[in-house]
């Protein structure tokens, strides 16, 4: 079971990291691909964060596709925010997605069957398990 941090954004991305690194963990990724440029990505970003401390059964990241081109490139983000959702398993989901909470909850809720896991998805899951902080969501 993960770690109870749902009042701290910033203690959420120590104790998952903490958590990441000495338990196998299952959950699915939920990750914004975005670029510190785009307006709409900033004020996303609490509202992602927001969802992240409301939904502890899954890992969030925030991958800012220009610092991170090396893992983010396959993707061909074209429209802000995109999130993909992954595990082991596959792929979930990936797109865009209107800047919401909601939208975002409302997805995490009504999730399919996963998708077989594409070259693209294997390499940025890989990184994100290598170095969790460098994409931790609330610990700036």
């Amino acid at each position: 079971m993960a770690p109870d941090t749902s009042s701290d954004p910033l203690s959420f991305a120590i104790a998952l990291t903490d958590f990441a690194t000495t338990v196998p963990d299952d959950r699915l990724w939920v990750v914004c691909l975005c670029a510190e440029w785009c307006g709409a990505c900033r004020e996303y970003r609490p509202l992602f964060e927001q969802v992240a401390r409301e939904h502890p059964k899954f890992r969030f990241a925030w991958v800012d596709i220009e610092d991170h081109a090396e893992i983010a490139d396959d993707f061909d983000v074209e429209t802000f925010p995109t999130i993909l959702i992954a595990g082991e398993a596959g792929t979930r989901f990936l797109g865009p997605l209107l800047p919401h909470a909601e939208t975002l909850a409302r997805l995490l809720d009504a999730l399919q069957p996963a998708q077989a896991l594409v070259p693209a998805v294997a390499t940025l899951l890989g990184a994100l398990q290598r170095e969790p902080l460098a994409f931790s969501v609330g610990g700036r």
